[in-house]
């Protein structure tokens, strides 16, 4: 009996996937195990494997097109067998596989442009577009191409690095044939949908190609062509702005920008020779005029001697500056943590904790332990052991509701080239501090050469950001949703503090956690810092 396969949900921040790749088409046989396609989720290529045994029936959609989660993904059953009443019974945007997006493109390109269709029938070349590699995704920047054009493509073959949200992914070409034309420069972002590149046979008329295209886009092309009237607006009021004053009336001919120019430079504009028309001084004039040595005027002292006047140097400079496009991850770390900052009421709890034990402590620990013990491992340590006990603080906050949270996963923030990712330490209070050493460098590890999957860094309870090792005495740090908490740490300073009445050194470190008040009030937050305060200032507890 034939059964739908649906787009399964491969992380927690899915909503659809892309079929990157099939590696069964219509009529082959597949067993359960088996391998059937490369799908693309929120920030990786995963392998989905079959869980059913029979023949494919059917495919819902095309390599490269998108699949929401729970939509029909393919048909699986007997030979022949007639699946049509079993697809009719799905939804109909699955049933459809976005077809239904058609006959709109179409009804709306009469009333977008009159220009007649292109026929392009008889060109031997096909527009490869931007793939949508996650939900969010807008558009995807080039990071390398591994073709150029003229070179030959094969099926399968590497042809570019796309740089999605938080990874940079290999994108694999699904036609062969002659590269023709890329559609922007490595560096350069493409829309989604938009032209990446065209493939077909050499020497094929690609330029009629893009024409079809840019004529199917409509609308858009002639909503584009609007800024040009602005434009040559200000093109041509730009003599306007720069014409001569040409009054006689004792007035200096001049430009409104020479004026502003050697009032900047400190210049005297009726000492400035115009080389305009009557006489008019420039901006030209003003840049290449040299000024004459400043005469020393006598000025009368207290014995009537002359005072030497004081001539400051000339500073000249230059303005400049460089605009840096925006990566994908730094688009999304904008967006999450705005939305986070904006819609989340946060507040600030700081509490200073005594690190004297702390710092004794990991050093007899490092002289046993088979690796290294940093203090942020035994942060994450205290933390979690902290959150056994304050269940409160370990929640989510999910619109509608609260999730408390029975296991513990901490996420630990890493700086990297992009931005900041956030990979988990998973049931971190059931963890001896060696594991958890191992584990947060093998993650950051991960983050640096951007090869962390899903399951790394989805699922956090609880977050911790850490700047000690930069020096950072104390700092607030943005929730990361939908955690309700996020620790900030900074660094151990030894300072004088007082014990037993008496002033000694000692090392402190101070530590704020911003709470979602939504979901954590003062109260119950205070009373979770008590207890990792506790922990971190006689370490032994933690152990125990």
């Amino acid at each position: 009996m034939a059964e739908i396969i649906r787009m399964p949900k491969m992380s927690d921040t899915m909503t659809e996937g892309v079929v990157a790749k099939w590696h069964k088409k219509v009529g082959d046989t597949v067993k359960s195990g088996e391998l059937m396609a490369e799908i693309e989720t929120d920030k990786a290529t995963m392998d989905y494997e079959s869980f059913n045994t029979g023949t494919v029936l059917y495919l819902g959609v095309k390599e490269g097109q998108a699949v929401k989660v729970d939509d029909v993904l393919a048909i699986v059953g007997s030979k022949g067998e007639d699946y049509s009443a079993l697809l009719a019974g799905a939804s109909n945007a699955a049933a459809t596989g976005g077809k239904t997006e058609a006959p709109k493109a179409a009804t709306a390109a009469p009333a977008a442009s009159a220009a007649p269709a292109i026929d392009t029938s008889n060109i031997k070349a096909e527009i490869v577009r931007m793939p949508k590699m996650s939900d969010t995704m807008t558009d995807g920047v080039i990071a390398a191409w591994h073709k150029k054009v003229g070179d030959s493509v094969k099926s399968g073959e590497l042809l570019a690095e796309i740089e999605t949200d938080k990874a940079t992914m290999e994108y694999e070409s699904y036609n062969t044939g002659t590269l023709l034309y890329i559609g922007a420069e490595a560096g350069k972002a493409v829309p989604v949908n938009g032209v990446l590149a065209i493939i077909g046979e050499k020497g094929a008329d690609y330029q009629t190609l893009l024409k079809a295209a840019e004529v199917g886009a409509g609308a858009p092309a002639a909503e584009a062509a609007k800024p040009a009237e602005p434009t040559a607006a200000a093109t041509t009021s730009a003599p306007a702005e720069v014409s001569a004053d040409h009054s006689t009336n004792g007035r200096i001919k001049a430009s409104p920008l020479a004026k502003k120019l050697a009032k900047d430079k400190g210049y005297d504009i009726s000492k400035i020779q115009g080389s305009g028309e009557n006489g008019r001084v420039t901006k030209h004039d003003v840049e290449n005029y040299k000024p004459a040595p400043a005469a020393t005027q006598p000025a009368a002292g207290k014995e009537g001697k002359a005072a030497a006047p004081i001539v400051l140097p000339q500073v000249v400079g230059q303005v400049s500056f460089e605009d840096v496009p925006v990566s994908q991850m730094r688009k999304t770390i904008a967006k999450r943590l705005a939305e986070s900052k904006f819609s989340a009421p946060h507040f600030y709890l700081t509490m200073e904790i005594n690190m004297d034990k702390a710092v004794e402590a990991r050093k007899s620990i490092n002289e046993m332990s088979p690796v290294k013990i940093s203090f942020n491992d035994i942060v994450i340590k205290a933390t979690a052991a902290a959150l056994r006990q304050h269940p409160d603080v370990n929640v989510s906050w999910l619109g509608d509701k609260i999730r408390r949270n029975a296991h513990i996963n901490i996420g630990v923030a890493v700086a990297v080239k992009d931005g900041l990712l956030v990979p988990v330490i998973r049931f971190a209070d059931n963890k001896s501090l060696s594991h958890i050493a191992v584990e947060v460098k093998d993650l950051a590890q991960k983050a640096h050469d951007k090869k962390l999957q899903p399951a790394d860094w989805e699922g956090s309870t609880f977050t911790i950001s850490n700047l000690g090792m930069f020096g950072i005495e104390e700092f607030t740090a943005i929730i990361n949703p939908p955690d309700a908490c996020i620790l900030a740490v900074g660094g151990i300073k030894e300072t004088a503090v007082v014990k037993n009445g008496q002033l000694v050194p000692g090392n402190v470190m101070k530590v704020t956690m911003s709470c979602d008040h939504r979901a954590v009030d003062g109260a119950v937050g205070s009373a979770f810092l008590k207890t990792l305060k506790g922990l971190l200032e006689d370490p032994i507890r933690i152990l125990i």
